[in-house]
């Protein structure tokens, strides 16, 4: 006769994802719904609020935030682009490990993204004059995860394509990024140096494989 199966009780575990794993590590992170340590309490940078508000009140249309709303979902955890590095390995079988590379820098970019986000423990714009126009796992700040995911893989799809794509990409989501006012202009600057230094060291690793 087989046993019923068991609840999940204090000594059994369910498997969780990569990344339900992450939002647990930044909920620990974050205990009083803040980012911990007192960082809530740390100054506003003054001009970069007036930037943010600059932004919002001549392009922050209702379609505008749309279309940046997209995209925050889109680039969340990297998901996106790593789906389509995933479909170009798939049905691009010559160039597989370059498909496969442009999946493997967005997910370590933005990896690399959210290690530094702990250290750093920026605190998300909270000015009262900042229009917060969509929601975060995260309250922390610096660098930007989608500014480097979106970098990463704007520049391998471009190596891999031959298509100006960082230039056509990475702009509108830097500038989704401060629409939105989840971000300040240098969270999304910085985001997007890691993300290219990241793609950098994916190209160097390719070269290293293919000798």
């Amino acid at each position: 006769m087989t046993a019923a199966p068991q609840p999940p009780g204090p000594d059994r575990e369910l498997p969780i994802s990569a990344v339900e794993a992450e939002r647990a590590a930044l909920a620990v992170a974050e205990p009083d719904g803040c980012c911990g340590g007192g960082c809530c309490d740390q100054p506003q940078p003054p001009a970069e609020v007036a930037i943010i508000n600059a932004v919002q009140s001549r392009i922050g249309t209702p379609q505008v935030i749309r279309a940046a709303r997209g995209m925050s979902h889109f680039g969340e955890h990297a998901l996106g682009w790593m789906a389509i590095g995933a479909a170009g390995a798939l049905v691009d079988r010559k160039r597989r490990r370059q498909w496969a590379g442009v999946a493997v820098g967005a997910f370590g970019s933005h990896a690399a993204s959210v290690v530094i986000k702990r250290i750093v423990r920026r605190p998300r714009p909270n000015d009262p004059s900042v229009q917060v126009n969509v929601s975060t796992p995260s309250k922390l700040s610096f660098p930007s995860s989608h500014a480097t995911s979106t970098t990463a893989a704007a520049v391998l799809l471009g190596r891999l394509t031959g298509l100006p794509l960082p230039a056509v990409l990475v702009p509108p989501m830097l500038l989704s990024r401060v629409v939105l006012g989840v971000h300040y202009p240098s969270d999304v600057l910085a985001g997007s140096a890691l993300g290219a230094a990241s793609a950098a060291a994916v190209l160097a690793a390719e070269k290293r494989l293919a000798k």
